[in-house]
């Protein structure tokens, strides 16, 4: 059984950028059994705000999130600012055996990228691509062709693949693009509809998903109690599900 978890940080700040929360999220992630944790919205460096925060951590988040659980871990940066940049991470218990991080922007003030990592787990090579797709309609058409070139080109047939993130995907359309590529939502699979996990106080709105291909999913939440509220502005999804025969 792989255990799946993604999760929209927003660098580490509850709605509104103000209250700093990596340290109550960095407990609350030892607290989920996850072998794959996939995060949008990290912050790899910042200095004004590292400034101001006497728990901000030196290692950057990536490292400071994966440390005890997940010892393997990639980040990719996507914005780059005058005081640091921001991007995707990757956390494993296996071993990472190669990563690359693609740069999908289609314009500068909105940098987005896919990492896309392979993981040795359980004896099996497992593709992860970690997204954070485009707020239009338009810019997320554009990044998921660019998508399923990468998946076409890099991932082979018959390998197990998770793409999961934080889509944007207000209307639903990802899963068409997606299903063309043998990828299936998890929560619909199991429940008959997305996951809804914006915004994490109200969530009605379901804009981060994970998909699957070679894996069937046997249990799928969005992680709703106390613990997960008021962390970010998105809540997590966790996901169990088992290497496809």
């Amino acid at each position: 059984m792989i255990r799946l978890l993604s999760f929209n940080i927003h660098k580490g700040f509850a709605a509104g950028g103000r209250r700093f929360t990596l340290p109550r999220l960095r407990q609350a992630l030892q607290t989920v059994e996850a072998d794959v944790v996939l995060l949008q919205e990290v912050q790899g460096e910042h200095r004004r705000k590292a400034a101001g925060h006497h728990d901000w951590p030196s290692e950057g988040q990536t490292a400071h999130l994966a440390a005890d659980l997940w010892p393997h871990h990639a980040y990719g940066a996507n914005r780059a600012h005058a005081q640091g940049h921001h991007g995707n991470a990757l956390l494993s218990r296996g071993p990472l055996l190669n990563w690359t991080n693609h740069d999908v922007s289609n314009h500068p003030l909105e940098r987005r990228g896919l990492l896309h990592g392979v993981i040795a787990l359980d004896g099996r090579e497992l593709h992860v691509i970690c997204c954070h797709l485009d707020l239009t309609d338009h810019g997320r058409a554009r990044q998921l062709t660019r998508l399923a070139m990468l998946i076409t080109s890099e991932v082979p047939a018959a390998a197990p693949l998770i793409v999961a993130g934080d889509f944007n995907d207000w209307g639903g359309t990802a899963g068409e693009a997606l299903g063309d590529l043998g990828l299936h939502d998890a929560h619909r699979t199991l429940h008959g509809r997305l996951a809804r996990s914006f915004p994490a106080w109200l969530p009605a709105l379901p804009l981060d998903r994970i998909y699957l291909r070679g894996l069937t999913p046997r249990r799928m939440l969005v992680l709703r109690s106390q613990q997960w509220r008021g962390l970010s502005d998105h809540l997590p999804l966790w996901c169990a599900a088992e290497f496809s025969a």
